[in-house]
């Protein structure tokens, strides 16, 4: 466990005049959506996401003839007066790859589909001696691939994803964070054994605790065999709006603040330009605490950044123990009336400071059906009740890293299991201050739960987002917290912010509120029109709780991330989409104008429709 920030060093790669890790800042990218046989409309494209500030500009390339167009998409783009680096993006075609290799400074390939077939999620067995064929067969391909980089000057990545591993790694790993490690290491021994050493990694999921538990893996992988190449980091289908931004910044965010991590992408269902200043508000926020104040504590005991086992806490009520993590909103320091549009997005706590209580209830009397004196409960006429702590609480103590040091509120909290603790900090380093105070208590045998406390003064809701997904995405995901207070000093609303509360903790897989919607950011191979398509998705199922939709745009990841999903929708071909059961296609080639009709229709006859 990582108290003070610092970056894992990692070789450097040459892409370009743009090289990747090493000593170089991170790097920033996105990908155009464009066609990439329309070379005006590409190199438009193009040019929009590098004047936001990328570094790569991404393509994708289905076929030698996309491929050999980048060529005037190259040309188009010096002309212009850019200088960035161009990426080719090459799924099931070998051929592709070798041809975009000509005329572009980085090529991506995926290893679940570069020699082996598309994933069907057929049930293969091999035994050792056919697997290491397959093997033998991948390095058979990948040498001239290698080659004709290595003639060239053009890097490579080896870019794996959750939702397109293939049935041969799927028959012997199963659907597992080893699985995409061991599909990467494949195809990096072969690259190392051949001495070309001008690689970078990304290896992800749309599912944040997959893609960090990944990462993770792999980086110990690597250090096994005295491999350090650059990392790639990006959680993929991540959607839009806040809740794309909010599920980025945990997952990318939960690896930049342990150092990991030299070049992003933020994969948004938007415009490829507003990827940009995302991640750039990201990356600066993170390195911002290079050099903070040093954070001392003892080592854990139980840490493990791989297995995700949840601290073990005593319940106090329904805080801690087996119980989901508990949001508090902050209305301490505001004179707002307390809003609830959504009961199920409701705030379990409200803490008021050294607000008087009575005075609090009277300002919002038209929301309150009835008040408890002596349980300090508020009952919402909308159905459900909310506790109301002040600092003077006996139940809920407020500490702090250095207040640890008393003897006397060590005593305390062992002597008493029904107290819960408000963890707070003021160090640059938000989280890894909150992880030496759960040391600290750990090593002082003290299982109490413990809220999470952070104080923000934002005025914009995207950067109040992105801090504050990335200040709680390693400990959310790493299942170290029983609850989480984001205050902001700032314009936004309160009732907002508990809503962005609720949002971290279901990006971090603990607490779902709301539909989650999984929806890549397309790209050239994109089949319809993927922002319209999401709104109409999202306008008719929006009010469902808890189910996961996944909008793809064409079948490279489709299908393997509707495995994660419960309802699928998935371009099949020009105006044509398929729609899934988790990861079961049941309707084939439906006209476009019908899809969303279908889709409810699908929905409503497997019980999960409510009006």
């Amino acid at each position: 466990m990582n108290f003070n920030y610092h970056r894992r060093k990692s070789t450097e790669v040459k892409i370009g005049n743009t090289p990747l890790g090493g000593t170089h800042p991170i790097r920033l990218q996105s990908m155009t959506n464009t066609s990439t046989m329309d070379t005006e409309g590409s190199i438009a494209q193009a040019i929009r996401i590098i004047e936001r500030g990328a570094a790569y500009v991404r393509l994708t390339a289905q076929g030698v003839r996309e491929a050999e167009n980048l060529e005037l998409i190259h040309k188009g783009v010096r002309a212009a007066g850019f200088d960035t680096p161009l990426v080719a993006d090459i799924h099931f075609n070998p051929r592709a790859a070798d041809a975009a290799a000509l005329y572009v400074e980085k090529v991506r390939i995926n290893p679940g589909n570069y020699v082996d077939s598309a994933r069907t999620f057929k049930a293969l067995e091999y035994t050792d001696e056919e697997y290491a064929r397959e093997i033998e067969k991948i390095r058979e391909r990948l040498l001239p691939f290698l080659q004709i980089c290595r003639e060239n000057n053009t890097a490579i990545r080896i870019g794996v994803n959750h939702g397109s591993l293939s049935d041969r790694i799927m028959s012997r790993y199963g659907d597992t964070p080893e699985g995409m490690v061991e599909s990467c290491m494949e195809f990096l021994r072969i690259c190392v054994a051949e001495n070309f050493m001008n690689v970078v990694i990304s290896i992800k999921a749309s599912n944040t605790v997959v893609m960090v538990r990944t990462v993770r893996l792999l980086v110990q992988a690597m250090e096994r065999e005295q491999m350090a190449f650059p990392l790639h980091l990006g959680v993929t289908e991540a959607g839009d709006g806040e809740d794309g931004r909010i599920k980025s910044a945990v997952g990318i965010g939960a690896l930049l603040t342990d150092g990991l991590g030299d070049t992003i992408r933020v994969s948004l269902s938007e415009a490829p330009e507003l990827e940009i200043p995302v991640a750039e508000k990201l990356t600066r926020y993170i390195t911002s605490r290079a050099g903070h104040e040093p954070i001392d504590a003892p080592a854990p005991r139980s840490y493990d950044p791989i297995s995700n086992e949840r601290r073990k806490t005593n319940a106090v009520g329904t805080i801690g123990g087996s119980h989901v993590p508990v949001v508090v909103a902050d209305y301490a320091h505001t004179d707002e009336p307390l809003e609830i549009a959504n009961p199920m997005l409701a705030p379990d706590l409200i803490w008021l400071g050294s607000k008087a209580v009575p005075g609090f209830i009277e300002q919002n009397k038209a929301l309150i059906a009835s008040y408890d004196e002596t349980e300090r409960i508020m009952q919402l006429k909308s159905g459900g009740t909310i506790r109301l702590i002040t600092e003077n609480d006996p139940r809920y103590v407020a500490l702090t890293l250095q207040s640890l040091g008393s003897e006397e509120l060590i005593e305390r909290l062992k002597g008493d299991a029904s107290i819960v603790i408000l963890a707070h900090t003021t160090n640059r380093n938000i989280p890894g201050e909150h992880r030496a105070i759960l040391a600290t208590l750990e090593a002082n045998g003290i299982a109490n739960p413990v809220i999470l406390c952070t104080e923000y003064t934002e005025d914009d809701a995207e950067s109040l987002q992105v801090k504050a997904g990335a200040d709680y995405g390693a400990n959310l995901i790493d299942r170290l917290a029983d609850g989480i207070l984001i205050s902001n000093r700032g314009a936004i609303p309160t009732a907002k912010v508990t809503e962005y509360m609720f949002g971290t903790l279901q990006a971090a897989r603990l607490r779902t509120t709301k539909t989650e919607y999984i929806s890549c950011p397309g790209c050239g191979r994109t089949l319809f029109d993927l922002q319209t398509t999401i709104a109409k998705v999202k306008a008719a199922t929006a009010h469902l709780t808890g189910l996961k939709i996944g909008i793809m745009g064409c079948i490279v990841n489709g299908p393997g991330e509707m495995a994660d999903a419960d309802y699928g929708y998935v371009g099949a071909g020009r105006g044509k989409i398929s729609l899934y059961k988790n990861k079961e296609c049941l309707e084939k080639n439906i006209p476009e104008a019908e899809a969303v009709t279908k889709l409810i229709e699908l929905i409503k006859a497997h019980g999960d429709w409510t009006d």
